[in-house]
């Protein structure tokens, strides 16, 4: 990201990264992935993961269905869906969580993001990931840094305002460039890169320093490694997909690989063992479609007292 915009919200920016795709390749069509979550915009509503799944809406009344008509929507780490996608469309824009974290927290297969770079450059269309919950909470370099694939454009939000309303999209200069009042690509926001919200991004971000970030995954690989074991003593299929600052209990006795996956996760046991968590004083995300978000804050006291919930959780609902 040689150069980037601030906005209010990870919506304002999604909604912003996609309006200078397509200006940038004069093209209208945006590829996204089921379950994928991109903030509240009508376009990218259909098949949205976050609470759009939790409360099974496909989409959301007062969405016309013209402004879903250019998404192309495909499963995530399907190579064949994406080919015939990439064959059947001329797409301006291809809009993914590198690690998408809106079904559950369901890591990219191996080659996945490296084949989404390869189509896209190859067919002039832009590969744009959405860090808004990966960006600075899984590496300081979010998960482009970790896979080492290198996107047109970035959508950053959540941690980048240090709890603070705040977001941003960002790229080369050439298409930053494209920007008003630089360029002709229209977008504006009364408090986007307000100075409140961005001291306090600074701020946080100054604080993760590499032994932050190895704090903070090995938090994470205590607490996910005690939750799998935990369900294992109690005879509970699970399967607790985890990177640094993520985790998911999916419920399922198969790996989940796709929004089908966790479809199909058993969401009343999951819902079960949430509420027995709730009565031991342990609030976890009540959704089969959140992640975990293990922090700084949480302390080897904190992990304790959760893992010992979880183990009578899960043997209440064994």
């Amino acid at each position: 990201v040689d150069m980037l915009r601030m906005t209010s919200s990870g919506t304002e920016a999604s909604m912003s990264a996609i309006r200078l795709a397509r200006a940038a390749t004069g093209r209208t069509k945006l590829l996204k992935f089921a379950g994928a979550y991109h903030g509240h915009l009508d376009g990218l509503l259909a098949e949205a993961g976050s609470g759009l799944a939790t409360q099974g809406i496909p989409s959301s009344p007062g969405v016309p269905e013209a402004s879903t008509a250019a998404t192309v929507i495909v499963p995530w780490n399907d190579p064949d869906a994406i080919d015939r996608a990439f064959a059947e469309h001329e797409l301006a824009a291809v809009l993914a969580e590198a690690y998408p974290a809106n079904m559950g927290l369901v890591p990219p297969a191996d080659g996945f993001l490296e084949l989404l770079r390869e189509r896209a450059t190859a067919t002039g269309a832009l590969l744009v990931f959405d860090e808004v919950i990966t960006g600075f909470r899984i590496s300081p370099g979010g998960a482009q840094e970790l896979s080492g694939v290198l996107p047109d454009l970035t959508v950053m939000g959540k941690v980048i305002g240090g709890g603070l309303p705040a977001a941003a999209y960002g790229g080369s200069v050439e298409l930053m460039e494209r920007i008003a009042p630089a360029g002709d690509v229209y977008q504006a926001g009364t408090l986007s890169g307000n100075p409140l919200a961005v001291a306090a991004g600074r701020t946080a971000l100054e604080l993760l320093d590499d032994e932050a970030y190895a704090r903070l995954a090995a938090t994470t690989r205590a607490l996910a490694d005690g939750l799998a074991e935990a369900a294992r003593q109690h005879g509970v299929p699970v399967q607790v997909a985890q990177t640094t600052g993520l985790l998911t209990v999916f419920f399922s006795e198969a790996p989940v690989t796709d929004y089908a996956g966790a479809q199909a996760c058993d969401a009343e046991r999951h819902a079960a063992w949430c509420r027995a968590l709730l009565a031991r004083g342990v609030y976890p995300p009540p959704s089969q479609y959140e992640a975990w978000f293990p922090s700084l804050a949480h302390t080897e006291e904190h992990l304790a007292r959760t893992l010992e919930a979880a183990s009578a959780a899960f043997a209440e609902v064994a």
